[in-house]
């Protein structure tokens, strides 16, 4: 399947951030590994003038994700810390770019770029109609980024060469992966694009 970048479209990078990676606090298995795609994905975007997002988790010390204040995970991406940052690797373009931070607040939890973000807003104002969705965890963040896409009536394209999942149950990034195509994403690597 061949899909032709265009004005109406916007690259979505999901969560590449330090503690997400290996030797990180809540890493996902070879996380590190897709930053080169990524960074092809983000370079192809970039030469064409087109919004590139990177969503990021940023929370505060007392979040309610973390396992001392009730949550499941252990504390990550708190605000302002290394493990925050993004891969060092990662290519950041100097114009067009967004950074969405989401799970800010101590009592709400984010897995979705667009929950309590003006993500939404910033596609819409762009005119973009369709988003193509990389990063990290596949059965987390990218998921729900995915959904929230299809849900607010984006098309959504999931780069499947450009997403790794963290599998806390064997077959979770297989199931979430389904679940986004039978909902209405198109899975597409890089050799699928044009133009």
């Amino acid at each position: 399947m061949k899909v032709r970048i265009g004005d109406q479209d916007a690259l979505i990078v999901v969560d590449m951030q330090k503690d997400f990676m290996p030797g990180g606090a809540l890493p996902v298995p070879d996380g590190d590994k897709i930053v080169p795609r990524l960074n092809e994905y983000i370079e192809m975007f970039e030469k064409r003038g087109l919004p590139v997002f990177f969503t990021r988790d940023w929370h505060p010390e007392n979040h309610i994700s973390f396992k001392g204040h009730g949550g499941v995970w252990p504390p990550h991406c708190v605000q302002n810390t290394e493990g925050a940052m993004f891969h060092d690797d990662l290519r950041m373009p100097l114009d067009n770019k967004f950074i969405i931070s989401k799970g800010t607040s101590p009592d709400f939890d984010a897995y979705s770029g667009f929950q309590g973000t003006v993500l939404e807003s910033l596609l819409k104002e762009r005119g973009v109609k369709r988003v193509f969705v990389g990063g990290v965890a596949t059965d987390y963040c990218v998921k729900n980024t995915v959904l929230g896409a299809l849900n607010l009536g984006f098309e959504a394209l999931l780069l499947l060469d450009g997403i790794k999942g963290v599998d806390v149950r064997p077959g979770d990034s297989e199931k979430a992966i389904e679940l986004m195509l039978e909902k209405g994403a198109v899975g597409i690597e890089i050799g699928d694009l044009t133009g």
